[in-house]
């Protein structure tokens, strides 16, 4: 069993029937892994949701397990983006927050945007971001 922390556009994906993604997560989850999600995901998910969407975004994002961002997350998120910054690599500030989550919490990122995620110590598992058949520990969709 693995836990993962879901990058917010996975879950923007399941949310709007894209990539086979909602299958993607059932499977996981009846397969007996965990998904979480933190503040950031629910931040970005909302500012991007339409009003009719708001009944089936809440109830998706109830059904995650939900991490907090710690206060020595939030120091790794800002340690993450400086240091890569010296490199000349611009990080989005939710994704190192996200990085720093699941470095943090030792989770599995489950993204479509490993470009996003550079960062060393981050346990990425990476989905296509097409349609083509992946495999998590046996599951295949």
């Amino acid at each position: 069993m693995s836990t993962f922390l879901l990058d917010t556009s996975v879950i923007i994906d399941a949310l709007n029937n894209k990539r086979d993604r909602a299958a993607l997560l059932l499977g996981l989850v009846e397969s007996g892994h965990l998904l979480d999600c933190c503040p950031i995901n629910i931040t970005e998910v909302y500012a991007g949701m339409r009003p009719n969407e708001a009944v089936a975004t809440g109830e998706f994002l109830a059904s995650l397990r939900y991490i907090p961002i710690e206060p020595e997350a939030a120091r790794l998120a800002g340690e993450l983006k400086r240091e890569h910054a010296r490199k000349g690599i611009t990080l989005n500030l939710g994704d190192a927050i996200i990085a720093a989550a699941a470095i943090h919490n030792e989770l599995t990122l489950l993204t479509d945007n490993i470009r996003d995620f550079p960062m060393k110590g981050l346990s990425v598992y990476p989905l296509p971001r097409d349609r083509k058949a992946a495999r998590i520990d046996g599951l295949v969709w």
